[in-house]
């Protein structure tokens, strides 16, 4: 049977302009709750599970960051303190080289919070760097998961974006918020202490001004990062809007649908000029709590004066605490919030771009991924089954599958044989859900093959090895586990990778390669190392269902023997498109596909019942004979 095109999806001018006239998809994907707007608190608990996890991982850069921050803390303490005493103990008690040996002190501890601050940019760097480098491979791995979940669907295109554009923008204000954040704790520390050794009651005057300017610029946080969102998603649909009626334009002119497109543009923009009203209000907000805090203090200070001076307290005193609020505390103070308002807020929207979607259960653990369930009555225990299959490529093309039931026990190892073109990786592309059938079901697990549209994660229930391997510039290991939970139950640890080398019988290239942690270049190795990698990535993959389609076409056939050996000995089934009959024989079945019917059996009754297969095996036979 002669195979046709693969069905092309729909490409109408007025249907792409219908289909995208609502609400873009990018758009109600960010939505986390039954009201249709992400919160705050949602987008909190998506990151924040994420961040805690990364900064866990870094403990090591972390305590070179706070060595080197303690350090320079040790600059602004003594800036103050230094201004202090050269006017008590030296200027204003007529010790003139006194005071000129603290305002030398005060130097040093500038040149002292100069090498400290280098210090400083040399740890951001270990912990910079590799939150960049694990976003773009999130990036790339939730394009693949996508494309997987989804193969029909059109290319995510802000798959680009999140591997440059906001991957660098997350890194810009990480880096900036750890600078910034550092720097205030530690200033602070610095500042406190040093008024704290001065006089202890210049904190009750300055303290409490500074912390009501700190709350009131926290209060206008959420409600401001929340119309932001909101103003983000609502320029994002005005974008995709505005392109969907672009591509149609002619039609709308055409039909006279002016006024329609208009009405569907016109509230986008209402809605976009209403939100950037309310920015600016909370923008005003914010300045005023800006200025409550860096400026409240100094004035609380300066009105305190002639009862400070009443009760004892210098003007040198006076004179170091201003110098901690005016050339430490209050700008460091400026800065965290400049950096939080808005380095913050666009990091943690950026981030959410990149976390899994939140479950709907109350306690925020992540739902596990269910497939689509069947009717009752269709359920089966079967590893996968088809049911009346008939699959043509196009409509007018003779079926490469006609009625076809097939039931693939669990924990068996299938082979599947037959001539080019006749529909093999028809098949293993169906149990995949890959392509979907024009008539009869086909199941994996006892649920549909295919997923519903726009699933945001790879079917774990089956894993598909064409017969080009997929393998990737990146480490060995990477290569072997990239089928597998990133982390926690499921992850394979050390013994479990060793293992999986030493059953496909891998040492010897891996050895060759540098070691499990040594960088693969794909562009150097060979088909058939390409193919060995990609096996052992598909051992180790905790799928269920394992379908390889000539995943082992490029292989010595010992090799090639001993990969599925060790496939079919690992839990779960295995269904393989078979290109030499030595590896049929291997299986606990075959299925042989001849272009008029499908012939299941074992190996040895399916030369009585099947005029190809007992032709295929004298060929063979004659083959290895000679």
């Amino acid at each position: 049977m002669a195979g046709g095109r693969a069905r092309p999806g729909d490409r109408h001018p007025r249907r792409a302009v219908a289909a995208r006239a609502g609400l873009p998809d990018g758009v109600r994907g960010r939505r986390g709750n039954g009201s249709g707007a992400v919160t705050e608190t949602d987008a909190w608990r998506r990151v924040a599970p994420e961040g805690r996890r990364f900064l866990r991982g870094r403990k090591r850069p972390l305590g070179r960051l706070a060595a080197w921050s303690l350090l320079e803390s040790a600059h602004t303490f003594l800036g103050g303190y230094g201004v202090a005493r050269a006017l008590d103990d030296g200027f204003l008690a007529g010790r003139t080289g006194t005071g000129l040996a603290w305002l030398a002190v005060a130097g040093a501890g500038a040149l002292l919070g100069g090498f400290a601050l280098r210090g400083v940019f040399a740890g951001l760097a270990d912990l910079v760097e590799p939150l960049r480098d694990g976003l773009v491979r999130r990036a790339v791995r939730q394009a693949l998961d996508r494309a997987i979940a989804d193969p029909a669907r059109a290319p995510d295109a802000g798959a680009v974006s999140r591997l440059t554009q906001q991957t660098e923008m997350a890194r810009d204000s990480f880096a900036g918020l750890v600078l910034t954040v550092r720097s205030f704790v530690f200033t602070a520390v610095g500042a406190l202490a040093g008024m704290a050794a001065l006089a202890p009651v210049l904190l009750l005057i300055v303290l409490p001004p500074l912390l009501l300017g700190v709350a009131a610029f926290l209060a206008t946080l959420r409600p401001m990062a929340s119309v932001q969102r909101r103003s983000l998603d609502t320029d994002e649909a005005l974008s995709d809007r505005v392109g969907a009626l672009g591509e149609g334009l002619r039609d709308v002119v055409a039909c006279g649908g002016q006024a329609a497109a208009e009405a569907r543009v016109e509230p986008l923009i209402a809605t976009q000029e209403r939100l950037a009203r309310t920015l600016a209000r909370w923008a005003a907000l914010r300045t005023l709590a800006l200025g409550t805090a860096g400026r409240l203090p100094v004035v609380a200070l300066l009105a305190a004066t002639p009862w400070l001076l009443g009760h004892g307290i210098s003007a040198g005193t006076l004179a170091g605490a201003l110098t901690y609020l005016v050339q430490a505390l209050l700008p460091a103070l400026n800065t965290l919030m400049t950096a939080l308002g808005s380095a913050g807020t666009r990091l943690l929207v950026v981030l959410e771009r990149f976390c899994d979607p939140l479950s709907p259960d109350p306690d925020g653990r992540r739902a596990k991924q269910q497939p689509t369930t069947v009717p009752a009555g269709r359920r089966t225990a079967a590893a996968a089954e088809l049911q009346g299959v008939t699959f043509a490529y196009g409509p007018g093309a003779a079926p490469v599958l006609d009625d076809l039931d097939l039931v693939v026990r669990p924990g068996e190892h299938l082979a599947v044989v037959g001539p080019s073109g006749i529909g093999k990786s028809t098949l293993t592309a169906l149990l995949a859900g890959i392509l979907a059938p024009d008539a009869g079901t086909v199941l994996v697990a006892g649920a549909a093959a295919r997923r519903e549209r726009g699933a945001p994660a790879p079917d774990r229930r089956r894993t598909l090895l064409p017969q080009q391997a997929y393998v990737f510039t990146g480490t060995v290991r990477e290569n072997l586990t990239h089928l597998c939970p990133g982390s926690g139950p499921g992850a394979p640890d050390e013994a479990q990778v060793r293992r999986a080398v030493t059953a496909l019988g891998l040492d010897g290239l891996i050895d060759r390669l540098g070691g499990l942690d040594a960088e693969v270049s794909p562009r150097l190795l060979s088909r058939g190392e390409s193919q060995h990698l990609a096996l052992a990535a598909a051992y180790l993959s905790p799928a269920p269902l394992l379908l390889l389609d000539e995943a082992t076409c490029h292989l010595d056939p010992g090799t090639e023997e001993r990969a599925e050996r060790a496939l079919a000995a690992r839990a779960g089934t295995l269904v393989v498109v078979a290109h030499r009959v030595s590896s049929a024989a291997r299986a606990d079945r075959v299925l042989v596909l001849d272009g008029t019917r499908a012939v299941c059996g074992t190996h040895e009754e399916l030369p009585a019942r099947s005029p190809l297969y007992r032709d295929l095996v004298g060929i063979w036979n004659e083959i290895t004979d000679e």
